[in-house]
């Protein structure tokens, strides 16, 4: 079928969010299996070794409705030589995949965006780029509710990926995104030790980040891994799509994701995101593994588990904030200075009354405090500490510090950074009700 009639069967958008927020005009002219319901987005820059992506998504067991791939080749306007030249050999390996694996059910599209802006040229706008075709892509077919997913050109998957997110999203009706399991490699002979213990030091740091708000009683912990994610298309919709920034970008819209509630894990499966070093972005997992292989003399440092203590012993003031709006120096001591400057340096007694007047009742006084006192304030937060209080400590410390805050027992058993790091995956796959909370605030 020509390329005119393809477009004249697919309708007119008419999707509130593509007509404001899209930042560009339908870039796939190829029909849709009517059954579509799972559109994975993969940014692709510099990218050597796309096809273990593709391969790893195409071997998946094939789940109940029809997925598409849309791997957005993308580089700035001043891209090196290099570059530009990796970029077509990637471009030229999805176009042969297509031309191999094509079907109805597992159809693979390749976006090219070779002069992106300076300024804005990085993963971000590569992700929003896809997305927003995926949510062309589903709406053409009739299916807000249809599945986005993001995935990374250097990461693999497990078989049971693609089946596992259709699975989760049917049985979590009202879920509007979830974060995914994943595992870094953290041996094999693709990478020297070196490296493998970096990212066993990083991941390390991410785990025991979010397990550590979790305990001190923030509803809101969960990970934001780039290639780890999930969305419908409806929510992403809903909260304005992604963002641009070149770094940093999954961090930023899951949050807003988040916010909408009823988020959930999805842990059935695993995502195996790679563990290079790369100096393409400010921070983030190769920024974090470049930096501690240029000098592994420091170590890696991560936040004081103090920081999370302190958050533990604000948060349980919450309902007193709610019935009687007490100054935080009024708080019996109870609360640290270190607190109580950060809160002042935010105008937390003008805005717990905002808040205050705009509840109905305690749940509702609740949801909008973590509105305001979100992932980003907390954030805000353990930099304010390890500034002015407690400078960050070795990751393997903290880990093991907080496990003994929180009243976990056979730690002695854990001998080598790599079995910390597997006792702290099983305490993320915890249900609710086995999670992790101090057992004491100061």
């Amino acid at each position: 079928m020509g390329e005119i009639s393809q477009i004249s069967l697919i309708r007119p958008n008419l999707n509130p969010y593509l007509e404001k927020y899209a930042l560009r005009t339908r870039l796939i002219r190829e029909r849709p299996s009517a059954d579509l319901g799972l559109v994975v987005v993969i940014p692709a820059c510099n990218e050597p070794h796309i096809e273990d992506a593709l391969s790893s998504l195409y071997n998946c067991t094939p789940p109940d409705c029809a997925t598409e791939v849309i791997v957005v080749v993308n580089a700035s306007e001043s891209a090196p030589q290099e570059v530009v030249d990796a970029n077509a050999r990637t471009a030229e390996t999805c176009r042969y995949w297509k031309g191999i694996h094509d079907s109805p059910a597992f159809r693979i599209h390749l976006i090219e965006e070779p002069a992106l802006s300076r300024r804005k040229a990085g993963v971000g706008i590569a992700r929003k780029i896809g997305m927003d075709e995926a949510v062309r892509r589903l709406d053409d077919v009739g299916n807000p509710e249809g599945i986005i997913a993001c995935f990374d050109a250097d990461s693999t998957c497990a078989p049971d990926y693609l089946q596992a997110l259709c699975t989760h999203f049917r049985k979590h009706k009202k879920t509007p995104g979830c974060d995914i399991r994943f595992a870094h490699p953290t041996f094999g002979g693709d990478y020297d030790a070196k490296n493998y213990l970096a990212i066993s030091y990083y991941e390390l740091h991410l785990r025991y980040y979010n397990q550590a708000i979790r305990a001190a009683g923030f509803p809101n912990a969960f990970h934001t891994v780039g290639s780890s994610m999930a969305v419908r298309a409806s929510a992403y919709a809903k909260q304005g799509g992604m963002n641009t920034r070149k770094a940093g970008e999954d961090f930023y819209f899951l949050h807003k994701i988040i916010a909408l509630g009823g988020f959930t894990s999805l842990h059935t499966t695993t995502v195996y995101p790679s563990p290079r070093p790369s100096d393409r972005v400010p921070f983030g997992t190769g920024k974090a593994v470049a930096d501690y292989l240029q000098d592994d003399t420091k170590g890696f440092y991560t936040y004081n588990l103090q920081a999370f203590k302190y958050l533990h012993t604000f948060f349980k003031h919450i309902p007193e904030f709610y019935i009687t709006a007490p100054k935080p120096e009024h708080l019996g001591g109870d609360l640290p200075y270190i607190v109580i400057d950060f809160l002042s340096a935010y105008f937390f007694e003008e805005r717990i009354a905002e808040i205050r007047a705009n509840s109905r009742g305690y749940n509702s006084f609740e949801k909008r405090f973590y509105r305001w006192f979100n992932a980003f304030m907390i954030l805000k937060f353990v930099h304010f500490v390890r500034d002015n209080a407690h400078p960050n400590v070795r990751v393997e410390r903290a880990a093991m510090d907080f496990l003994r805050a929180a009243g976990v027992s056979d730690i002695s058993e854990i001998r080598s950074v790599s079995g910390l790091l597997g006792r702290f995956r099983k305490l993320d796959e915890a249900p609710p009700a086995k999670q992790l909370r101090f057992s004491s605030s100061r």
